[in-house]
């Protein structure tokens, strides 16, 4: 297997409840909300799921030429030029998701690359970014929190923590409208949590480090290991990025207007989402296509279709792509073209720093 692959569903079990549109994409009979609200793009990293880890849930397996399963990530390190190039690593490579939710996700906070490096043991943290890729037909107003609007004290927030105080944590925060097409970063360290009815592409570093200051949501009661990443409340509070995020500065903070790289006269487009100067962890492109729209990259990404169909062609491979699939573009790849009549858009997920 050297070329573009295409990845099916890799749905993961996770503590909220979503996932009805995830459904209506992989065409099931009846779909309906559930614990797998999220869809893992060609992932490299195994989902921290307490009392479900010998499931090993996460990881993106592929059907190899000789029709067995095999991890994405095994295939990927038989190769590591092709697939990745010379300067990049597994962890370069962001963790990709489509995300459904049914409620509003629990309050929680990742931790930044630094912190990870120097308290986890890990070299990366998690910083994420959003693309809002639709609204539920029953969700009058959409939003996210980000960012504490109304900081609370450490000693504050460790007692609303410790007697789950919600009203008193939401009370710090602003609701921030969305609409599809957004886009938002969210740096580590940043307290969070997504509103409901909404369909995205979150974009992260590969890992998946959450302190969940919110431990109930729909019945479900998050365990202790899975609360502050399996260690105490003062380091959880380590995490914690204080200072404020007022309401004229939120979409200076989090929300990233599209830079335009390439506007050729046909109408193919390519913009620029989100790049080095916000964050020095991943890149996102969009790029539209009406017509036959050639490329040359040399870096890998990962390819989602947000809107329209149509094809991508290589020297050796042609794949038809409907709106919704998902491909992965080895570095090796360098010329590749795409083929729609009818508006394409693709979401470009890129490792950072290259």
């Amino acid at each position: 297997m050297s070329g573009i692959i295409k990845f099916a569903a890799n749905r993961v079990w996770r503590t909220y409840q979503g996932g009805k549109l995830l459904d209506e994409m992989q065409k099931k009979a009846c779909p309906a909300d559930s614990s797998f609200p999220e869809d893992w793009i060609g992932s490299m990293v195994q989902a921290t799921n307490a009392g479900r880890e010998a499931l090993s849930e996460g990881l993106s397996m592929i059907t190899s030429e000789s029709g067995e399963l095999t991890p994405f990530k095994s295939l990927v390190l038989s190769e590591p030029d092709f697939y990745l190039g010379q300067d990049c690593e597994v962890e370069d490579v962001p963790l990709v998701k489509y995300l459904d939710s049914a409620t509003r996700l629990h309050f929680q906070v990742h931790p930044s690359r630094e912190f990870a490096k120097q308290r986890l043991g890990s070299s990366r943290g998690k910083t994420e970014a959003y693309v809002i890729l639709a609204i539920r037909d029953d969700i009058q107003q959409p939003y996210i929190y980000a960012g504490f609007q109304r900081p609370p004290s450490r000693k504050q927030l460790k007692s609303w923590i410790e007697q789950q105080n919600i009203d008193e944590i939401e009370g710090c925060f602003d609701k921030i409208p969305v609409k599809p097409g957004d886009v938002f970063l969210i740096p580590g360290g940043r307290p969070h949590a997504l509103g409901e009815g909404i369909l995205m592409l979150e974009i992260m570093e590969p890992s998946d480090l959450a302190v969940r200051f919110e431990f109930e949501r729909c019945g479900y009661v998050i365990p202790e290991a899975a609360r502050f990443m399996n260690r105490d409340i003062e380091t959880a509070l380590d995490v914690f990025d204080f200072s404020p995020v007022t309401g004229e500065s939120i979409d200076s903070t989090f929300r990233c207007s599209p830079e335009l790289i390439l506007d050729e006269n046909g109408g193919n487009r390519l913009e620029s989402l989100i790049d080095s100067h916000h964050t020095p962890c991943f890149r996102v492109r969009r790029a539209t296509t009406k017509g036959i729209f050639s490329r040359r990259e040399t870096s890998c990404f990962y390819g989602i279709v947000a809107e329209g169909c149509g094809m991508i062609k290589t020297e050796n491979q042609s794949l038809m792509l409907n709106q919704w699939d998902r491909f992965f573009c080895p570095a090796g790849v360098e010329a590749f073209s795409y083929h729609s009549d009818q508006n394409m858009t693709v979401l470009e997920c890129y490792p950072g720093g290259l």
